[in-house]
């Protein structure tokens, strides 16, 4: 994204990247955009939408430009992703009459337009959902590079979506569950999208256009992590004239400046004060995400699954964790009884969370930020995935690198006191972290000054 201009000075260039709104994928389209800012004379305007709109005074480096996005206030509180997504898209592709206004490529044209001072665009960051956009980018004449917010195996998979449904592994049948996928190996039947929602498989198609229709990918994996799958990319995409498959992560490791939550979750940064006074290795770190959510049934079952564990925990219950209520109202002196081992917050500082010396092991809905976070710091994990990428990233967590393991079935409390002294146990759990620590040890020579991810980073910095 630089050149060299007369003279050997190198040329002032913009990146502009335009994330999609919600935490999962807004977190690393920041990081990446923090990541570039200032490298090869780079300047980054982030591009966004109204609904989940990210903290700009939180990045004073970075300049930001809001875009219409057409999501009715009744359908951005549904909580329906993918519908929240396709709808984003369908309005942000009208023209005429019911378009949006200004419309997505009158937005981009106005920042396109070179003012005094105002360096050139050289491209548009985009992430693969956002197929309206890469088409108005198309109509004004910028190039689009898509950032995967996922791994390499998930995005292996999704390009693979066609080939599924003709070969019928989708939409997914009860009695193939547990049948291989022979093209994507070590995925089962029930790794792959569990579900029948049109909605859903409407979504992956348009994914996969994007990446096809795009100049380049950046994926948010590192090459020593995934091999396979990112020659598996590369040769593909290699076909479809791709320029460039670039694995450049993990990109909250790769810049100084801090993202934090960019929603309306403020981590409590008390849980940190409350980890430096527990043993090393003594703690369960349990989170859902910013999504996932559970029933109260469930959320009572957790709380007494992790006080017959005997183990200590660090627990994060969102107020909206429990599906179609405003407060998780756990049982009734269960706090009183967990006080002397147990902390429960409403958000915690994770990736900070993950590093501290006293954390043992993660119980997560196995969401890619989370699972990469977690290898990052070589921490094990149970896994209790419930869609999207969750059950391919839980597979590998399994399968591939044995620093892990699913929950299989309803949350029971006897299951869960089971999986919990499994995970914090010095048999299998011993094993599990050994393994945890390799792959700790390879995120550290990829972001080495030869590593392989600043590498990919220094080529998408040159890239014209």
């Amino acid at each position: 994204m630089a050149s060299d201009a007369g003279g050997g000075e190198r040329r002032r260039r913009r990146v502009l990247v335009f994330p999609l709104p919600f935490q999962g994928h807004i977190n690393p389209m920041l990081q990446l955009a923090c990541a570039l800012h200032g490298r090869g004379g780079l300047s980054v305007t982030v591009l966004h939408t109204r609904f989940n709109a990210p903290d700009a005074s939180r990045h004073p480096d970075l300049a930001f430009v809001k875009v219409p996005d057409g999501v009715p206030a009744a359908v951005a509180a549904s909580g329906r992703v993918s519908e929240i997504i396709l709808t984003m898209n369908a309005a942000m592709e009208r023209d005429g009459e019911g378009a949006l206004s200004p419309s997505v490529r009158e937005v981009l044209a106005s920042v396109v337009a070179t003012e005094e001072g105002q360096p050139p665009v050289a491209c548009l960051v985009i992430d693969a959902h956002l197929l309206a956009v890469q088409k108005a980018a198309a109509a004004v004449g910028i190039p689009t590079l898509v950032l995967r917010t996922g791994s390499a195996a998930c995005h292996r998979c999704y390009l693979a979506y066609r080939m599924l449904v003709e070969k019928g592994y989708l939409p997914p049948k009860e009695s193939q569950l547990y049948e291989p996928v022979k093209e994507l190996p070590p995925l089962r039947v029930r790794d792959l999208v569990n579900t029948n929602d049109e909605l859903v498989f409407e979504l992956l198609a348009r994914i996969a256009e994007t990446v096809r229709n795009c100049y380049g990918v950046v994926i948010n994996t590192f090459d020593e992590l995934e091999p396979v799958e990112l020659e598996s990319i590369r040769g593909e995409l290699g076909n479809d004239n791709i320029a460039f498959v670039l694995a450049i992560g993990p990109l909250h490791k790769l810049t100084s400046m801090s993202i934090g939550s960019s929603l309306n979750l403020s981590p409590d940064q008390s849980c940190i004060e409350w980890l430096d006074t527990q043993e090393t290795g003594s703690v369960l770190y349990v989170s859902f995400g910013s999504l996932a959510s559970i029933d109260s049934n469930e959320l009572f079952e957790v709380a007494c699954g992790l006080e017959k564990s005997g183990h200590p925990f660090l627990w994060v219950v969102r107020s909206d964790l429990v599906r179609g209520m405003n407060r998780a109202c756990l049982p009734d002196g269960f706090e009183s009884a967990v006080e002397d081992r147990g902390k429960i917050i409403q958000w915690a500082p994770q990736q900070e969370v993950l590093a501290h010396h006293a954390v043992g092991g993660f119980w997560t809905h196995a969401g890619w930020n989370s699972v990469f976070e977690s290898i990052c710091e070589g921490i094990p994990m149970i896994c209790k995935p419930q869609f999207a990428d969750q059950m391919i990233n839980t597979r590998y967590v399994e399968a591939v690198w044995g620093v892990g393991f699913e929950l299989v079935g309803k949350l029971e409390r006897s299951k869960i006191e089971k999986v919990t002294r499994k995970l914090m146990g010095k048999n299998e759990g011993a094993e599990m972290r050994e393994r945890a620590k390799h792959l700790k040890n390879k995120v550290s020579h990829c972001l080495k000054s030869d590593g392989s991810s600043q590498i990919a980073i220094d080529k998408l910095a040159v890239y014209k």
